[in-house]
């Protein structure tokens, strides 16, 4: 039986023109731009100085501080500058820019492909090895693993839920991982059973993948206490509250976490990156992104080094069609759209979307005629039309009394308002406003 969550939701056209393209490999780049900003936390603290000479996986940047990650090198070569740049979300951010040269990996890097199951190490060495490797979410929230493992004291979990859902239009990339990475997603997941100490995991799939659902519960007799939940196709099904309401019917409150009703979600990619981590003693330098829209020649799921910029992987799908309206870092309905197309391909990066111009336009924005549509769709219970209001005349107090803080910015509000309000964009406006005003308060 497949399931689903009942409060909200949209279905917008799938659009997975990526879905039987199976892993290519992109060329190593010329030059890679690695931010030491990439995960939730504090930044690391770059480790290398201009003119050295790096490995493909060395560590260049060191986790600061509980939340924070460790950033390695993803390619061989010498580091050109070490400076500040513009990012997707268009923030001035560090990074470490490398001139690549002939690939020469870290000694300890097991590059054969062949699959290993057994697990030999206790628990606290296989958390130090996915602290080490730096691995953060991999479905975009980006919040360090390590972290999210480290349960506080009285606090028990008795499910891992882990996300393949992927049910934002036009990206396929943890599709294919499954398809082509699932044994070592399965073998991924038993680790990360083993760090928290449970004994039920469930991989949640919706049902345009049933391809990928056949494949895993083929494979998961073979993995004590793993189990496969078909989906129903609807957005935001991927999102952990979501996940952990479908699945196991538990509702996560309000300002809370998975773990407040005893479930860690992380997604497909994650678990993928941990059997990496653990299995090869490979720490996250690579991750599969889907190029994609309708007007690119060869839209294609590819397995990128971190750092790759965005142009690279344009190019290797045909190049930019005439007919661009936009770029966007991620899918249609969370992704943001890109001013450069230097920017680089992080551990977030799970989609490259290219829409033409008559996609891309903004329709006319019209007075809100009270439907209510924004608030039935909203999958969190909230009310976007007057979190954009509160947004808009900067009452940051009383937006964040209305709950602001459980908005996932699924988008899902905008896609159905028939005003063409853009609700989303004040939300974010209304979250950063709230944020600068906790900041003064605090250095107050």
């Amino acid at each position: 039986m497949y399931k689903t969550f009942h409060k909200g939701g949209v279905h917008p056209a799938e659009n997975k023109l990526t879905a039987e393209s199976g892993i290519i490999d992109l060329p190593v780049p010329a030059l890679v731009t690695i931010p030491v900003t990439q995960h939730i936390g504090a930044p690391a603290r770059v480790v290398v100085k201009k003119g050295d000479n790096v490995k493909t996986g060395q560590i260049i940047g060191q986790g600061e501080g509980f939340v924070s990650s460790n950033i390695h090198s993803s390619v061989t070569g010498t580091v050109s500058k070490i400076e500040k740049f513009i990012d997707s979300s268009g923030y001035n951010r560090l990074a470490v820019e490398i001139e690549t040269s002939d690939d020469e990996w870290v000694e300890n890097i097991d590059l054969c492909k062949e699959l290993i199951r057994e697990i030999t190490l206790p628990r606290p060495e296989l958390l130090k090895k996915i602290q080490e490797a730096g691995i953060a979410g991999m479905g975009g929230a980006t919040f360090p693993t390590h972290v999210k493992m480290f349960l506080p004291q009285g606090k028990t979990v008795d499910h891992l839920l882990v996300n393949g859902a992927e049910c934002e239009p036009y990206l396929t990339s943890d599709h294919v991982l499954m398809l082509e990475k699932g044994e070592e997603i399965l073998t991924g997941i038993t680790i990360a059973m083993q760090v928290l100490g449970v004994t039920n995991a469930v991989i949640g799939i919706e049902k345009n993948k049933i391809n990928a659902i056949g494949y895993l519960e083929s494979h998961a007799a073979k993995y004590n206490g793993i189990s496969i939940q078909g989906l129903k196709v609807k957005y935001p099904q991927g999102s952990e509250k979501q996940l952990v309401k479908s699945i196991l019917k538990r509702e996560v409150p309000s300002g809370g976490l998975p773990s407040d009703v005893g479930a860690v979600v992380f997604n497909v990619g994650t678990m993928f990156a941990i059997y990496e981590a653990v299995q090869k003693n490979k720490p996250l330098i690579d991750r599969i992104v889907t190029v994609t829209g309708r007007s690119l020649r060869s839209p294609s799921n590819f397995r990128v080094r971190i750092g790759t910029h965005m142009a690279d992987l344009i190019k290797a799908a045909g190049g930019l069609p005439e007919n661009t309206g936009k770029v966007i870092g991620g899918g249609p309905m969370m992704g943001k759209a890109l001013n450069s197309l230097d920017v680089p391909v992080t551990k977030g990066t799970s989609g490259l979307l290219i829409l033409e111009e008559k996609e891309s336009r903004r329709k006319p924005i019209m007075n809100c005629i009270r439907c209510s549509k924004c608030v039935s769709v909203c999958p969190m219970g909230l009310e976007p039309y007057l979190l954009m209001i509160l947004a808009e005349r900067r009452f940051c107090e009383l937006i964040e009394d209305c709950h602001i803080g459980d908005c996932m910015e699924c988008g899902s509000c905008s896609y159905i308002c028939p005003a063409n309000r853009p609700l989303l964009d004040y939300i974010r406006l209304g979250k950063a406003r709230l944020r600068e005003l906790k900041r003064k308060k605090k250095e107050n």
